[in-house]
């Protein structure tokens, strides 16, 4: 039976409408140090449409994390993150929950997510393990990037990845070329409306340059998928 997308979009409206009030609920039984997120997918670049509390730093209006970009790159096979430690671009240390939120159709087009600011509470606990003779160094946590501007959020996962190579793209063979366009789709660089242009900006290279590594790495992975499948 066709899907009737009006009515799709009419029921995610509503879902959306009735979580508002939820947000502000949420963030007062928490407290001060909660801040509580209600995403709307459908537009990445303003994806924040409610939120109570200030951790991350964002506002209504403000672009999708990093963490969005990936549960949209990952489409009906995305699922809930739950009780996940990270660590803010201001020294932050946050434990967060994101929650996706499905049509009737099992397609994710929102999330709501809970951010606790933790920064306290790790220093206590580091400060009391060490006056008992226990403490030990934590394993450094991952940076998430949060922003109000999509730009940014790209802007800083591109300069993680070219940390990670140490040499710009002349320096890159054509393995190394696929395998960072590779890794910015898996990210969900590539969900975000004009990234691809972003993305060839910042490179140096054109834009029909970079929808051809694009899509060769996109190849080269469906090929693998399918590959494994076999053998299973």
């Amino acid at each position: 039976m066709p899907v009737d997308e009006a009515s799709v979009e009419a029921e995610r409206d509503a879902i959306i409408a009735a979580l508002t009030p939820v947000v502000d609920g949420i963030a007062a039984t928490f407290g001060p140090m909660c801040e509580v997120v209600l995403h709307d997918y459908r537009r990445p670049e303003e994806s924040v449409v409610a939120l109570a509390g200030s951790v991350t730093g964002r506002a209504v209006g403000g672009a999708m994390s990093e963490i969005g970009m990936r549960i949209v790159a990952r489409g009906e096979e995305a699922g809930d993150e739950l009780n996940y430690v990270t660590r803010t671009r201001t020294g932050k240390t946050v434990k967060s929950s994101t929650m996706v939120l499905r049509d009737s159709t099992g397609a994710v087009f929102g999330a709501v997510c809970v951010n606790l600011d933790v920064t306290a509470v790790t220093e206590a606990h580091a400060l009391l393990g060490g006056l008992a003779g226990i403490g030990r160094t934590s394993a450094e946590l991952p940076v998430t990037t949060f922003g109000n501007d999509i730009d940014s959020v790209v802007d800083v996962i591109l300069d993680d990845h070219q940390l990670g190579q140490n040499q710009g793209w002349a320096g890159l063979d054509r393995a190394a070329r696929l395998e960072l366009f590779r890794g910015l789709d898996e990210r969900g660089v590539f969900a975000v409306r004009r990234s691809v242009e972003q993305v060839a900006g910042r490179l140096g290279i054109s834009r029909a340059s970079a929808y051809s590594y694009l899509a060769q790495a996109r190849a080269a992975t469906d090929t693998t998928s399918d590959s494994a499948g076999g053998h299973a």
